[in-house]
C-alpha cells in the first residue's frame, strides 16, 4: 500500500498491510525542538536546521529524512511554508542549541531572562519565563462579559490570544487567507499531493469550548454555562458562524487537495470531562455536528478532532456529532483503557494515537519497556483497522532519544 492508502484504510476500519504511523503531521502528534534536537544527534544527523515551527509549544518539524526513517505515512500541509531563508529567523533553545523560528515571530525580552508576547494594543497576551519551553496565555479578551459589541468585533478578539495571534500561530494561517493568499495555499497543496503518497493534514481548529476558555477564561464560560447559558449560548453561535465562514472559504480551494482536517476541542482532564455529557449534548454537539458536517458538503477529508484527556463519557456524541478520527486517546486518562476504547468504539471511530505513554513509559522507561507498550498498544487497537499509531500527545523535551528510536521502530515491525 501507499501512505496514503494505508492511512485510508485504517480511517475506514480496513485492516491495512501494516499500522499506519503519524509523526507530527499536526503540532500534537510532534516532538518539543529540545528532544528533536538531541534526536538528531543520537541519529548522527549533523546537517540541516532544527525549525521551531509551533512556538507556542516549541515543537520542532521533523526533516524528510526522519519522516522517511521512520516510515510516516501522514504529513502537515503546513511543512511546505516558511521554506525559504528569508522566512526563517535565527534563535537559541534554553540549553543553548541553534534553530531558527518563523521570521514573523518577535518575542520581547521581559527583563528577567524570559520571554513576553504583545497583542495589537500593547497588551501582554502571553509570557515564557526563563528556561520554560513553552508560551502561557495571559490574557483574556472577554473575561468582563459577553456583549453585543464583544461578539460584533469577535474575530479582531481572537487575534488578541496567543493561539489567534497572526505573529504566533502556525503555516499558513500566519497571513490573512484573502484570495491571493487562498490561491498560494492551494497551489502548493497540489503540488505537496503530486510529489508526496503521504496523507495530508489540514489543520482547522473549528474550536468551541477552547476558544470559549481562551476567551472568557476557564471559570467564566464555566460560571456562563452553569449560571448563564443565554450568553453561553450568544459566545458559542458567533464562534460556530465564523467556523464555518471559515470552511466555506477554504475547502472548495483546498478539499480536493487534502485527506484529513484537524479540528480541536480540549474537552477533557485526566479525571474525565471537563463537562458533563448533559451540557455537552446541550451546548456543544449540534454545533459540532453543524462544523463537521459542513466538510462533507466540500469535500471526502475525514474529520479528525483532537480532544485531550478522559472523554470515555463524551465519545457516543463525539461519533453521533461526525467525528471520525479521535486522538491523542490519552489512555493515562479514567475510563480510558484501551481494551475498553477499542472494544466500545473501535467500529465507529479510528483511533489515531495512545500508541505510547507520553507522561511515563515513553520518558521513564527503557527502550525495551517502550517496545514491549508499543506492540500491546497495536494488538489493542489496531485489529481490524482503525488505529494510526502516534504516542499520546507530543514528545516532551526530557524524552531520552533512544526511546523515541525504540518507539518508532516498534511501531514501523507492527
Amino acid at each position: 500500500m501507499t501512505s496514503r492508502e494505508r492511512i485510508r484504510a485504517a480511517v475506514e476500519h480496513r485492516e491495512p498491510d501494516r499500522v499506519p504511523i503519524d509523526f507530527s503531521s499536526h503540532p500534537s502528534s510532534g516532538i518539543s525542538a529540545l528532544a528533536y534536537v538531541r534526536l538528531k544527534e543520537a541519529l548522527g544527523m549533523t546537517g540541516g536546521e532544527v525549525l521551531v515551527y509551533d512556538v507556542i509549544q516549541g515543537i520542532a518539524q521533523p526533516e524528510d529524512e526522519i519522516l522517511d526513517l521512520f516510515g510516516v505515512d501522514t504529513i502537515d500541509l503546513g511543512r511546505v511554508f516558511l521554506t525559504e531563508p528569508e522566512e526563517r529567523r535565527p534563535g537559541r533553545l534554553s540549553d543553548g542549541s541553534e534553530v531558527c523560528a518563523p521570521a514573523y515571530f518577535h518575542p520581547e525580552p521581559d527583563g528577567s531572562g524570559g520571554w513576553l508576547f504583545r497583542g495589537d494594543h500593547g497588551q501582554v497576551i502571553g509570557v515564557m519565563p526563563k528556561d520554560q519551553p513553552f508560551i502561557t496565555q495571559t490574557y483574556r479578551p472577554l473575561a468582563e462579559g459577553v456583549t453585543d459589541e464583544a461578539l460584533r468585533d469577535l474575530p479582531h478578539h481572537m487575534r488578541q490570544v496567543t493561539w489567534g495571534c497572526p505573529r504566533l500561530t502556525i503555516a499558513p494561517w500566519h497571513r490573512p487567507m484573502d484570495d491571493e493568499w487562498l490561491t498560494e495555499v492551494a497551489r502548493r497543496a497540489e503540488e505537496l499531493r503530486e510529489r508526496s503518497d503521504r496523507a495530508i493534514m489540514l489543520g482547522f481548529g473549528g474550536n468551541l469550548l477552547e476558544w470559549a476558555q481562551f476567551l472568557r477564561g476557564p471559570e467564566g464560560i464555566f460560571l456562563d454555562l452553569a449560571g448563564d447559558p443565554q450568553a453561553a449560548h450568544r459566545l458559542l453561535d458567533r464562534l460556530t458562524e465564523l467556523h464555518l465562514e471559515g470552511l466555506r472559504r477554504v475547502l472548495p480551494a483546498l478539499g480536493p487537495h487534502i485527506d484529513i482536517i484537524r479540528m480541536g476541542d480540549d474537552l477533557g482532564t485526566q479525571a474525565g470531562p471537563q463537562i458533563s455529557p448533559a451540557m455537552y449534548r446541550e451546548f456543544f454537539l449540534p454545533r459540532h455536528r453543524q462544523i463537521y458536517a459542513e466538510v462533507k458538503r466540500h469535500c471526502d477529508a475525514y474529520v479528525f478532532l483532537h480532544s485531550c484527556g478522559g472523554i470515555y463519557e463524551l465519545m457516543p456524541m463525539l461519533i453521533e456529532a461526525g467525528v471520525e478520527i479521535i486522538n491523542p486517546v490519552q489512555t493515562s486518562a479514567r475510563n480510558m483503557q484501551p481494551e475498553r476504547l477499542k472494544r466500545e468504539f473501535g467500529r465507529d471511530i479510528c483511533f489515531w494515537g495512545g500508541g505510547c505513554e507520553t507522561q511515563s513509559t515513553l520518558i521513564h522507561g527503557t527502550p525495551a519497556d517502550v517496545r514491549d507498550e508499543v506492540r500491546r498498544r497495536i494488538e489493542v487497537f489496531g485489529e481490524g483497522g482503525g488505529f494510526v499509531f502516534t504516542q499520546v500527545h507530543n514528545i516532551l523535551p526530557d524524552v531520552p532519544p533512544e526511546n523515541v528510536i525504540a518507539m518508532f521502530e516498534a511501531a514501523r515491525e507492527g
